[in-house]
Order: C-alpha cells, then structure tokens, then sequence
C-alpha cells in the first residue's frame, strides 16, 4: 500500500509560480514511477507529467517548459514546479504513484490562477 499527500496548491495570479509536492509514504521500494495529474471543472482528468526512478521526464505539450517534475529521493517526495502559470492551469493536481501492479492516488490540491 502506498499513501500520497500533495500541498503547495493556492490562488495566484497569471505568470506567477507555484511548487506543489507529494509527499509518499508506505511500500515506497514498489513504486516505479510517479506522476502528476490535473482535473479541471467539467473536464477529463489528464496526464501532466511523469518522472520515473531513472530521473527521466515527460510532460504534456501544453506544459512544456513551464513546468518542472523533479524528486528527492531522500524525503519519498515529488515536486511540480509550475512557472508563468495561466487560466488554463486551473484545476485540482493529483499525485499518481505507479506501481508493477497498479497505481495509487492522493486527495488533490487546489491550483487557482486569476487576476
């Protein structure tokens, strides 16, 4: 079992940062890869970045070079760093871990951008 707890998420204006972070706990060693996902109102929940135990990455086109999915081994925890944030980035961020058998989700974290 593995249990995920995000924070960071809050209310910010266009073009300013927010760092959100996951933090794991449980059977850690079993985890091959984590991920960050986003659920906006009446939308699909969609796929926005993924780091494996490798360090390698892969984000969603839309945000590309604005956000940054980066881990600390040491603390079992994730980050999202989310740069030049707009509208559009509005949603609730969820921590996804993968593991060999299935994936496990934490509570979420409100990210609001408006002026």
């Amino acid at each position: 079992q593995v249990q995920l707890v995000e924070s960071g998420g809050g209310l910010v204006q266009p073009g300013e940062s927010l760092r959100l972070s996951c933090a794991a706990s449980g059977s850690i060693s079993s985890i091959n890869v984590m991920a960050w996902y986003r659920q906006a109102p009446g939308k699909q929940r969609e796929w926005v970045a993924t780091i494996t135990n490798g360090g390698v990455t892969n984000y969603v086109d839309s945000v590309k070079g604005r956000f940054t999915i980066s881990r600390d081994n040491a603390k079992n925890t994730v980050y999202l760093q989310m740069n030049s944030l707009k509208p559009e980035d509005t949603a609730v961020y969820y921590c996804n871990a993968k593991t060999y058998y299935r994936g496990y989700w934490g509570q979420g974290t409100q990210v609001t951008v408006s002026s």
